[in-house]
C-alpha cells in the first residue's frame, strides 16, 4: 500500500473521536457548493463518519453517502439516525448515470485519483449539476492558530493543492470562502489534532512529541492559558463547477 492510500485509510481506527471533534460546515457553504437550496439529490463522496452528511440532511437535501472505509461507515450509521453509507469510492461511485444533482467531497478530495473521480462524478451528475470540493481550514490569521500550524507543519502536515479544473466535462471552477468557529477545551484540541493522518501514520516518538507540544500550546500560549475553552476559527473554502449541458 502506498503512503497516500495508507494515510487515506488511517482514520477508521479513530472514527468515534474523528466524528466527535472534527468541525461541521456552515450551511451557506453547503448551499453554494451544491448549487442552491433544497430540494436536491446530493452525494456526499468520501463521507467519512457523516459530518457533512448530517449538515446536508439538516439543510433539507436528499443525501446519499459513499465511503470506502467500513469503520467510518459504521460510525456514520451510529451517529446519523436512520442512515447508512454505500460502500464505494470517488473512483467507483455505486449509482446510476445522471441520477443526482450534486456531488460534494468534504475534507476528502485530496485523497482522490482526480481524473478518474472527475469522470465518475460527471457520470452520475445530471447535466448542469455541480461537483464540489470543500475544506475546513483553520484560520491562521489568529496568532495562536498560526502557532498551532507551526507544530502541525513540523509533524508532517502539508498544504493540499487546490483544484483549478475538474476536466473537460465541467465548466470553469468557481471559488468562495465562508467563516465559522467551534469551541474547544485544551484537552479537546489535543484529541482533535490526533485524528490527523500525519499523526495516525507517524512513529510513536513523533506522536508523543506532537501531543506534548499541543498540550504546552494550550497551557502556555497567552491567548489560551487559563481558559476553560476557546474558539477555533475556520475558513471553509469551496471549489465547485457545473457539468456541461448536453
Amino acid at each position: 500500500m502506498d503512503a497516500k492510500k495508507r494515510k487515506a485509510l488511517s482514520f477508521g481506527a479513530v472514527a468515534v473521536q474523528y466524528d466527535r471533534f472534527r468541525p461541521p460546515y456552515p450551511r451557506a457553504a453547503l448551499e453554494w457548493a451544491v448549487g442552491g437550496p433544497a430540494p436536491r439529490r446530493v452525494v456526499d463522496l468520501g463521507a467519512g463518519t457523516g459530518i457533512l452528511t448530517r449538515g446536508l440532511i439538516a439543510a433539507g437535501y436528499e443525501v446519499t453517502a459513499v465511503e470506502p472505509d467500513p469503520e467510518m461507515r459504521a460510525q456514520l450509521a451510529a451517529a446519523t439516525h436512520g442512515r447508512t453509507a454505500l460502500a464505494g469510492s470517488a473512483e467507483d461511485i455505486p449509482l446510476p448515470d445522471r441520477s443526482v444533482d450534486a456531488v460534494i467531497a468534504g475534507q476528502a478530495y485530496h485523497w482522490f485519483d482526480p481524473d478518474v473521480a472527475h469522470a465518475e462524478a460527471a457520470r452520475v451528475l445530471r447535466p448542469g449539476g455541480y461537483f464540489a470540493a470543500v475544506w475546513n481550514l483553520r484560520d491562521r490569521r489568529e496568532p495562536w492558530v498560526a502557532a498551532l500550524d507551526e507544530i502541525t507543519t513540523a509533524a508532517g502536515d502539508q498544504e493540499h493543492d487546490r483544484p483549478t479544473s475538474f476536466g473537460a466535462a465541467y465548466a470553469a471552477v468557481e471559488h468562495r470562502e465562508f467563516t465559522h468557529e467551534t469551541s474547544l477545551t485544551g484537552a479537546q484540541l489535543v484529541e482533535m489534532m490526533t485524528t490527523r493522518s500525519y499523526y495516525l501514520t507517524a512513529e510513536p516518538d513523533v506522536r508523543k512529541r506532537f501531543e506534548a507540544e499541543l498540550t504546552d500550546l494550550a497551557e502556555t500560549h497567552p491567548d489560551l492559558a487559563g481558559r476553560d475553552s476557546f474558539p477555533l476559527p475556520y475558513q471553509t473554502v469551496v471549489y465547485r463547477a457545473s457539468t456541461l449541458r448536453s
